[in-house]
């Protein structure tokens, strides 16, 4: 793997943004972006904290950053643990993955919290796989997280104690099922935990350029084939109406379950909400590290023992004031089924659930003024 030593150039920040390094109790070298950090006169403001999800990095939260800070708030985007420039965790696929279960994740923003020299987040807002972190910060440190918005990934909550063994069995069955279907089917966060799965995105037979391109794409609101809808049960025949970039064929790489959806010349240019320019940052970043970091993560949500762990937080809820945003062309609203119902049920104040139009699954991005305005009616009134 290439040294993380070997940085590339500075990122291409909007004004007011800086980039910086921090250390970690946790044993991290966390490298966040940040804007707003101090208000005239020296006091301190309202801390944000902003948390990406895979494959993505701080830099996913660009649109966010100077409008959130504009607003009166030290707004802080980490390349979280496995991620970016942040250094210190085990990226080996032999290695100490289970490091990157969900405690550790929330550790770890818990340790970036003190180590910014606060007590308290005025708001944790996450995407994709940063959703559940910020929604198990809330839920485990109400009195430090004052309140939580969740984007693309709903939570539903804590395993329930009392069944999470044959839960976790059943789901276990269910992913296996996939592959007695014709034609055979795989789930894509069990692919993710496999051991090639690193080396076949980093080295890509379309390189890492195409592979990124065609998978943001796939995944947004440009790719018109993006129709999501509930799922009734998690059962292999179900999951099946998921695309390939969830349910991918057995036994093709995402690599190769992306690259028919390769977006023409014209739909690149067309593309204002990731650019050539943006794309190249994402490209620099994971062709120096690769996946691996990331992918860990993926490891632990896969895991019978990780799962039954999380079981004795069984029937908490979220108090704090909490908030829900997707894309209308997102599938991750669904793709665990019965999430989304289950999360009005699990945050208490759940204040605002927004669906927006022309969004995938990228929708800090896609839509950033619609998620700028969503999140800044929600973090004045929390």
């Amino acid at each position: 793997m290439n040294k993380l030593t070997d940085v590339a150039s500075p990122l291409p920040l909007p004004a007011g943004v800086q980039s910086r390094y921090v250390s970690l109790s946790t044993g991290l070298q966390m490298h966040l972006l940040e804007a707003g950090q101090v208000a005239p006169g020296g006091t301190r403001k309202p801390l944000l904290l902003l948390l990406h999800g895979f494959p993505e990095l701080a830099y996913s939260w660009r649109h966010q950053l100077t409008a959130l800070a504009q607003a009166g708030f030290h707004v802080v985007a980490p390349d979280q643990r496995g991620y970016g420039r942040s250094t210190g965790s085990d990226d080996r696929y032999e290695g100490d993955w289970r490091a990157s279960n969900m405690p550790n994740l929330v550790s770890d923003v818990l340790a970036l919290v003190h180590a910014l020299g606060y007590t308290k987040v005025h708001a944790v807002i996450g995407h994709d796989f940063g959703s559940p972190v910020a929604a198990w910060c809330a839920l485990m440190h109400p009195d430090v997280f004052q309140s939580v918005v969740m984007m693309s990934a709903p939570f539903g909550g804590p395993p329930d104690a009392a069944t999470a063994t044959q839960a976790q069995a059943a789901l276990s069955h269910e992913v296996q099922a996939l592959q007695q279907l014709v034609p055979a089917r795989q789930h894509y966060q069990w692919y993710y935990s496999s051991a090639q799965a690193n080396d076949d995105m980093w080295h890509a037979p379309q390189g890492l350029h195409d592979f990124l391109r065609a998978y943001y794409h796939v995944k947004s609101a440009d790719w018109s084939a993006n129709q999501p809808m509930p799922l009734k049960a998690w059962q292999a025949v179900v999951l099946a109406a998921l695309p390939h970039y969830y349910v991918m064929p057995y036994p093709s790489t995402m690599a190769d379950a992306v690259a028919p959806f390769m977006p023409t010349a014209s739909q690149i240019q067309a593309c204002t909400w990731l650019t050539d320019s943006d794309l190249a940052v994402y490209v620099a970043e994971y062709a120096r590290r690769g996946f691996q970091g990331g992918l860990q993560w993926y490891r632990c949500s896969t895991d019978r023992d990780e799962y039954l762990a999380l079981s004795r937080f069984s029937g908490q809820r979220i108090t704090v004031p909490s908030a829900y945003i997707a894309g209308a062309a997102d599938w991750g609203i669904y793709q665990s089924p019965g999430a989304f119902e289950r999360m009005q049920n699990v945050c208490n104040q759940l204040r605002i659930c927004q669906i927006l139009p022309g969004a995938g699954h990228w929708v800090q991005q896609e839509q950033a003024e619609a998620v700028n305005q969503l999140l800044l009616e929600f973090v004045g009134s929390a």
